[in-house]
């Protein structure tokens, strides 16, 4: 019976972070891209607060968000590097992102 729970259990989190995974594919967006409407000052305010977000992070959350999104490197090649689980990648990248999110949202936020 364990073994069949144990089962179920991991086939519910990978469903769920494969939902998880396919949403943030359909919203992310290059860091070097700013929308055209924003000054050049705006983008460089906006990336020195991405920056100053990024180093409040925890260290190992900021190393896998860095990785991923500005050294373009793939969840399993940052698990193998790290020597750590594809899934721990995965949330922590989640995490990261929903935190940096947060974030960026206040100082955009305080603009418009």
């Amino acid at each position: 019976m364990d073994n069949e729970e144990s089962y179920l259990r991991r086939a519910a989190i990978n469903a769920s972070l494969d939902v998880i995974r396919s949403r943030q594919s359909d919203r992310t967006m290059e860091l070097v891209d700013v929308p055209s409407n924003r000054s050049d000052a705006e983008a460089t305010d906006l990336r020195q607060a991405l920056a100053r977000a990024i180093s409040k992070l925890p260290q190992r959350s900021a190393e896998i968000f860095t990785l991923r999104f500005i050294e373009g490197l793939s969840n399993p090649e940052i698990a193998r590097m790290l020597g750590i689980s594809q899934v721990l990648v995965a949330v922590t990248v989640y995490r990261t992102r929903q935190q940096l999110r947060k974030e960026l949202g206040k100082i955009l936020g305080d603009r418009s």
